[in-house]
C-alpha cells in the first residue's frame, strides 16, 4: 500500500525533533507568547492537562507523514535540502495563511499569529531536514 511506503522510524525521529523545539521555543517566549494570548500563567497552570501535548504530538506526526510522502512526489526526491524547501513551502501554501485567516477573524493578537507562525516554520523545516537525513524507505 503506497500510503504505508514512508520512512516510519524518520517520521517518529521528525516529531520528537519538532516537539523538542516546541519545548525550547515556547519556554523561550512564554511571557511574550502569554500576552498575546491574554492569560497568565495560572491561567495556564489551571487547566493542568496534558492534553494539549497528546494533540501537539499527533498533529506533529501527521504532519511529518505528509511532508515525507510530499516531498518526493513534489520534489522528486527525499533530502534533507528538498525536506527543507517542502516544509516551506507548505508553511506559506497552508500553515500561515490558514492562521492569519483564522487569527483575523478571531481577532488575535499579531504578536501571537508571529510566535506562533513562526514556531510551525519551524516544526516545518525542522521535520523536513530530519526526514530528509532519515532518507526514504
Amino acid at each position: 500500500m503506497a500510503f504505508l511506503d514512508v520512512n516510519w522510524l524518520g517520521i517518529i525521529l521528525a516529531t520528537i525533533a519538532s516537539m523538542a523545539l516546541g519545548m525550547a521555543w515556547y519556554m523561550g517566549l512564554s511571557k511574550q507568547w502569554m500576552a498575546a494570548l491574554g492569560k497568565t500563567a495560572e491561567d495556564i497552570k489551571a487547566g493542568g492537562t496534558v492534553s494539549p501535548f497528546v494533540w501537539a504530538a499527533a498533529a506533529q506526526f501527521v504532519m511529518a507523514y505528509f511532508i515525507a510522502k510530499l516531498t518526493p512526489a513534489v520534489m522528486g526526491e527525499l533530502t534533507w535540502v528538498t525536506g527543507l524547501a517542502m516544509g516551506a513551502h507548505v508553511w506559506v501554501g497552508f500553515i500561515i495563511t490558514a492562521m492569519v485567516l483564522n487569527h483575523r477573524y478571531q481577532g488575535q493578537k499579531w504578536a501571537l499569529t508571529l510566535i506562533d507562525g513562526l514556531y510551525l516554520l519551524g516544526v516545518v523545516l525542522v521535520q523536513g531536514v530530519v526526514l530528509g537525513l532519515a532518507g526514504a524507505p
